[in-house]
C-alpha cells in the first residue's frame, strides 16, 4: 500500500494523503503521508470537510422514515413543497436518486461568481432556491439523470419537516450517534476542530484575473462548504469516522434488508443520456458509476466521493470481503491545470488502485 501511495503522490502532485484500510474489523493500514501546511506533517486524527459524505447520512434518514412508515419512496414533495416546480410529480426518491431534472444552483454562472467572490459566504436555502430555479428544469420529472446539489438540499428541508426538528439535530440523533460517529460535527459557519488538515486551491484563478503563467493556489481550509449540503449537514470528520460511515452505510446497520437494497442497489445502470440541457452533470449510469439514494455504487462496491475546496475523498465498502477503505488528499500547486480546474486525479482513482490491491478478485472498475 506504501509503494501505491507514494506513487500517487509524486506523480499527481498530491500534498497529504490519510488512508484506513478494514477487513472485518480488523484494520489493516491507518496512516498518513506528506504534509498538512510546511512544516506541519499530516496526522490520521486530523479534521476535514466530509462534503457529500453527508449525502449517505440523509440517504439513510429518508429510509428510517420509510422503515418507521412515515413516508413511501414514490410520495411527491407537494406535500410539503407545494410551490416547488413540478412538486405534483417530482418524488423523494428523484431526488435521492438525481433524476427531479431540478437544475443544479452550483452550474448556475450567478451562483458561481458570487461565490468567487466570496467562498466565506454562508449561502442560505432561499438563495441557492433562486439561483436553482432561475433556469428552466433540465428535463422532465424521472426521464433522464443529472447530477445536481439542489435536489439534496431540498430532500433535507424535507427530511426536517418530516422529523419535527432542524436537520442537524435529527442527523445527529438518528444517524451519526447510532452509527457510531464520534468525530462528525456540522456547522453553518467555516469552523474545523484542531487539528485540522489544510487544504490549497487554484480554482479561482480565473475569477481573480491570475494569469495562467503566475503560479497560484491559496489557502481553501476555511471556505464555507454549507453551499454544497443540505441546511444542517455542513459537517467535518476524521479518517476514522469515514471508515465507519463506509461500513455501517455499506452494511446497512441502521436499515431495514428492504430498505437498504432500495438504497444501495444498482438500479439505475442503463438509465440516463447526456443532453444539451443538462451537460456536463447528465450522462448514462453504468457499471462503473450509478447513483443509488444517496450514494454512489461502482462494481460492487458502495461508496461516496466527494471534492471541495482543495480535497478529495472517499469512503468505500466492500459486502463481499467486509473491506473499507476510506482515503482523503490535498494537492500541490502543479496538480491544477492553467484554468485552476483540477487535473484528472482524484481520490477515487487512488481508492480504485487500493481497491485493486486489497480486492484483487473483485477490484473497483475505472
Amino acid at each position: 500500500m506504501t509503494r501505491i501511495v507514494r506513487e500517487a503522490m509524486a506523480d499527481h502532485n498530491l500534498r497529504a494523503v490519510i488512508v484506513e484500510v478494514t477487513k472485518d474489523g480488523r484494520t489493516l493500514a491507518r496512516e498518513a503521508f506528506g504534509e498538512s501546511v510546511t512544516g506541519v506533517p499530516a496526522t490520521p486524527d486530523m479534521h476535514f470537510r466530509n462534503g457529500a459524505v453527508a449525502f449517505a447520512y440523509i440517504g439513510t434518514l429518508l429510509m428510517e422514515y420509510v422503515d418507521e412508515r412515515k413516508v413511501e419512496l414514490d410520495d411527491t414533495i407537494d406535500r410539503w413543497e407545494p410551490a416547488l416546480p413540478d412538486a405534483s410529480r417530482v418524488t423523494l426518491r428523484m431526488l435521492a436518486d438525481q433524476t427531479s431534472g431540478y437544475p443544479d444552483y452550483e452550474t448556475d454562472p450567478t451562483w458561481t461568481a458570487s461565490f468567487n467572490a466570496d467562498p466565506l459566504h454562508m449561502f442560505t436555502y432561499q438563495e441557492r432556491l433562486a439561483s436553482a430555479f432561475a433556469r428552466p428544469a433540465q428535463f422532465a420529472p424521472g426521464t433522464n439523470w443529472s447530477y445536481s446539489h439542489t435536489n439534496f438540499m431540498i430532500l433535507g428541508d424535507i427530511l426536517a419537516k418530516i422529523g419535527g426538528a432542524p436537520l442537524e439535530t435529527l442527523l445527529k440523533r438518528k444517524v451519526l450517534e447510532p452509527m457510531g460517529l464520534r468525530s462528525t460535527v456540522a456547522n453553518e459557519g467555516s469552523d474545523i476542530p484542531a487539528p485540522v488538515l489544510h487544504t490549497f486551491s487554484s480554482e479561482r484563478r480565473g475569477a481573480l484575473g491570475i494569469p495562467a503563467d503566475v503560479p497560484f493556489t491559496e489557502e481553501a481550509t476555511f471556505w464555507n462548504s454549507q453551499w454544497g449540503t443540505p441546511m444542517g449537514a455542513n459537517q467535518t470528520t476524521t479518517i476514522d469516522d469515514l471508515t465507519t460511515t463506509a461500513i455501517k452505510v455499506g452494511t446497512g446497520a441502521l436499515l431495514s434488508r428492504s430498505s437498504y437494497h432500495a438504497m444501495t442497489d444498482a438500479s439505475l445502470i442503463g438509465f440516463g443520456e447526456r443532453g444539451p440541457s443538462c451537460a456536463p452533470s447528465c450522462f448514462p449510469q453504468t457499471v462503473r458509476y450509478n447513483y443509488g439514494l444517496g450514494v454512489v455504487r461502482s462494481g460492487d462496491w458502495i461508496l461516496q466521493n466527494p471534492s471541495l475546496s482543495g480535497l478529495s475523498a472517499t469512503e468505500a465498502y466492500l459486502p463481499s470481503e467486509k473491506l473499507s477503505i476510506a482515503v482523503v488528499i490535498t494537492f500541490k500547486p502543479a496538480a491544477f491545470d492553467a484554468d485552476g480546474n483540477y487535473q484528472a486525479y482524484q481520490s477515487t482513482q487512488l481508492f480504485q488502485q487500493l481497491g485493486a490491491h486489497f480486492a484483487p478478485d473483485d477490484a473497483p472498475p475505472t
